[in-house]
């Protein structure tokens, strides 16, 4: 069981700048990819980025590359959603979710992960 924590949203002007913390535990964390999705109001959740643990891989969705940069800290067993350049359509609630287990390539949907937060609210304002 791994139980996942975000923190860092809030209400921002567009343009501004957040970063997201989603902090893992467990009896014994190890960890294939984690991911940051995001759910607006009436709309599905969407991949926003993911990251292979062990580094090396990392994907973004196109509405976001080159405002957005994941990253994770292994000895804090959290990953990190650094967002600038923010837009109102970036507002949504934002969960981290986590994978354990192998698979040829990290997943960017929903599926593939099998644990998720509570998730965190970004809002901004035009």
């Amino acid at each position: 069981q791994v139980q996942l924590v975000e923190s860092g949203g809030g209400l921002v002007q567009a343009g501004g700048t957040l970063r997201l913390s989603c902090a893992a535990s467990a009896r014994t964390f190890s960890s294939y990819a984690m991911a940051w999705f995001r759910q607006a109001p009436g709309k599905e959740r969407e991949f926003v980025a993911a990251i292979r643990w062990s580094g090396g891989t990392i994907y973004y969705v196109d509405s976001v590359k080159g405002r957005f940069t994941i990253s994770r800290d292994t000895a804090e067993n959290t990953v990190y959603l650094q967002m600038n350049s923010l837009k109102p359509e970036d507002t949504a609630v934002y969960y981290c979710e986590e994978r354990s287990s192998y698979i040829s390539d990290i997943p960017r949907r929903v599926s593939g992960y099998y644990y998720w937060g509570q998730g965190t609210q970004v809002t901004v304002s035009s």
